[in-house]
This record gives structure tokens, C-alpha cells and sequence, in this order.
């Protein structure tokens, strides 16, 4: 009943993970107007054709043709990308017919998503987006089967553990910060066993791996924690890759041990509780997607730490003891390659100088 993200938003995200130059959004000016203008942070081009009510009737093929020759000559693309929008699909608007006739010297990836693509989930706007790839010869069909069903199990954790389970979820801002910070740290400080579990979606890292961006000397040289991550450089196309070498190069502590790739969050939340299943922990933090870790199964006090406001309750309900939200992550970490600042890491990080006061 509540607003999700849309299959059109997940198709433009899709595009720009594949590194295309420029996307086209075949639609009105203001459709899914917010994430394309946080992709330009991201060095995407992304311009419309600016369908308007006449086109709605009439078709816009041609504003489609002289959009592609207009953004090829003012951005001389490698890769280009066109986004279906409700209105061009409804209409039956022919996306590769306007690229036959534009004639591009340059690849251009056809994707007919619009919001209601499938049941309306995001994850089908991605996987539309993954199969027009192949299709257009980017990527080679094992991957894109690799990443097709990482996107289904990801929409399984949603309507079984997540936000999409049917109903109205009235957002909620969770915990406060500086009393759940303040449990992490003693946890620490009292030689009490604590694991930290990033289980986190592709550039969003970069906010919540500074979760584990502290000294925990400063706290108890003698009481390292435990630090699992899906930081896996070898898995999924290159700028999620870049992703995951850029954050183990930026932290302080290594981790103990490599669930999978930052696309493998729907997966790697099992991997990381089947390592700690015999650690006898006393507390577990998961942040990124927290959902997707099997938290029901372990007898300790934990935290879950998530992006979305509507992920507070069912995170309660899943068993966590505690429920942090941090907001505007992907709008904090378009466009970076750096570990960015988040409100939770801040407030450990300032419960670590408040010990001795």
C-alpha cells in the first residue's frame, strides 16, 4: 500500500552500474526527476525527450530519434542508455526502431521498463535492464543469469523479512543513536564478545562501512571485534567491484572473513550468521540490509542499522534488540569513492571520547 522504489529507478541504476555515458529517459521531463539528477553525481549523463500530453496520443518516436543524435553529439558517448517511462511504454513506443533509425556510432541499450513493469517490484526494472544488456553484446549472458537471481532473491527478503510485505508500514526513525552507540562501545570496553556485520547494497557501502570506521584499541586494545563484510572484489560488474576495493583499502581493520559481493546482500546476510553460529557472541551489529541476516536464529543482543525508515518495525519484529536509521544513503554516496560520514559511526566514534569523562 505504501510507496515503494520504482522499476524505472532500478533501470537507471542497472545502466549507470554497466558505466553507460548517457541515458535517455523516454518520458516526461519530471519522471523519476530525483534519481536522475543524483546519477549526474555519479558522472552519468541523463537528459529526456520531454514527452508532453500530444505525444501521449501521437507518439514521440521522432523527439526519441532527435534526442539520441542530440545527446551523441553533444556528449560523444561510448555507451548509451534509454529508460522507458510509463507514458512511452503504455503507448507502445518502438525503442530500437528509433535507435535503427538514429544510426549511432556508438552502443546503445534498449530497456522498455515502466513503473508497473511486472508487479511493480524494483528488482524487475534491474533485471529488464540486464537482459537488454546482453542482448545489445555488454555483458555476457553468465553474468547477467548471476545477477538475475541475486535480484529475485533480493525481492524474496523484501516481501518475506522487508517493506514489501503488503501492508501500510508507517515509517519510524528507530533508536536513539547516542543510547545504542553507547551499548557498543561498553559491550566492548566490558571484554564482552561483539560482532559487526556489513551486509550492504553496492555504493551505499561507503555510508555504512563507516559503522566499523573506529580504533577499538582506543576502547579495549585486548577485545577485537569480529568484522564479516561482503566486500568481495571479484564479484559483479567493475564499478561495484571498484566499490568493495576502495572500502577495504580505506578501513583500518581487515575483515575475518569475505561473505560475497556487495550485489550478493540478499545471500551473504546467511553466509556471515553460518560463520558466526559458534562464536558465542554477546553482540551482533548488522548494518546495510539487516533483513537479510537470519538475526532469529542467535540467542544475543544486537543491532540493526538500515537506510530505510519503513524497515524499522519489521527489523523489530525479525528479533533485533535494537534499530538504528540512517538516512539519505544513496543520495550521500552517488558520486564517491570515499567512506562518507554516517550518523551512527559519528556517534560511536564520540561515545569512544566520552569513556573517560
Amino acid at each position: 500500500m505504501h510507496p515503494r522504489p520504482s522499476p524505472i529507478a532500478a533501470t537507471l541504476y542497472t545502466l549507470r552500474d554497466m558505466n553507460v555515458d548517457v541515458i535517455i529517459m523516454h518520458g516526461p521531463t519530471g519522471c523519476c526527476f530525483r534519481t536522475a539528477r543524483l546519477l549526474e553525481g555519479d558522472g552519468v549523463r541523463v537528459v529526456t525527450t520531454g514527452m508532453s500530453e500530444n505525444d501521449f496520443i501521437l507518439g514521440a518516436g521522432e523527439k526519441l530519434v532527435d534526442t539520441l543524435s542530440e545527446a551523441y553529439d553533444a556528449f560523444k558517448p561510448e555507451l548509451m542508455g534509454i529508460a522507458g517511462t510509463c507514458a512511452s511504454m503504455i503507448i507502445g513506443e518502438d525503442l530500437k526502431d528509433a535507435i535503427a533509425t538514429a544510426d549511432l556510432p556508438c552502443t546503445v541499450i534498449p530497456v522498455e521498463s515502466h513503473g508497473g513493469s511486472g508487479e511493480g517490484d524494483n528488482t524487475v526494472g534491474a533485471i529488464m535492464a540486464l537482459d537488454a544488456a546482453v542482448e545489445a553484446g555488454v555483458i555476457p549472458q553468465q553474468e547477467a543469469d548471476r545477477q538475475i537471481e541475486m535480484l529475485e532473491k533480493a525481492t524474496e527478503v523484501e516481501k518475506t523479512r522487508g517493506m514489501a510485505q503488503g501492508k501500510y508500514i508507517k515509517p519510524n526513525f528507530g533508536d536513539s543513536k547516542e543510547k545504542v552507540a553507547k551499548i557498543v562501545v561498553n559491550a566492548l570496553k566490558e571484554n564482552k564478545k561483539v560482532a559487526f556485520v556489513l551486509n550492504v547494497k553496492k555504493e551505499t557501502s561507503y555510508l555504512f562501512a563507516d559503522i566499523i570506521n573506529f580504533n577499538y584499541k582506543e576502547i579495549n586494545p585486548d577485545n577485537k571485534p569480529v568484522f564479516v563484510a561482503n566486500l568481495d572484489e571479484n564479484i559483479g560488474l567493475p564499478r561495484i567491484r571498484q566499490h568493495a576495493v576502495n572500502i577495504k583499502d580505506q578501513l583500518d581493520i581487515e575483515a575475518d572473513f569475505i561473505t560475497g559481493g556487495l550485489d550478493e546482500y540478499p545471500i551473504t546476510g546467511k553466509a556471515a550468521a553460518e560463520f558466526l553460529k559458534d562464536k558465542d557472541l554477546d553482540l551482533i551489529v548488522v548494518f546495510g540490509v539487516p533483513h537479510a541476516f537470519p538475526i532469529e536464529e542467535f540467542d544475543a543482543e544486537s543491532v540493526a542499522v538500515t537506510d530505510g525508515p519503513r524497515l524499522v518495525e519489521p527489523l523489530r519484529k525479525l528479533g533485533f534488540t535494537h534499530v538504528v536509521a540512517e538516512l539519505d544513503a544513496h543520495s550521500k554516496t552517488l558520486g564517491t569513492d570515499e567512506i562518507v560520514f554516517s550518523d551512527f559511526g559519528e556517534m560511536i566514534r564520540a561515545s569512544i571520547g566520552w569513556l573517560d569523562e
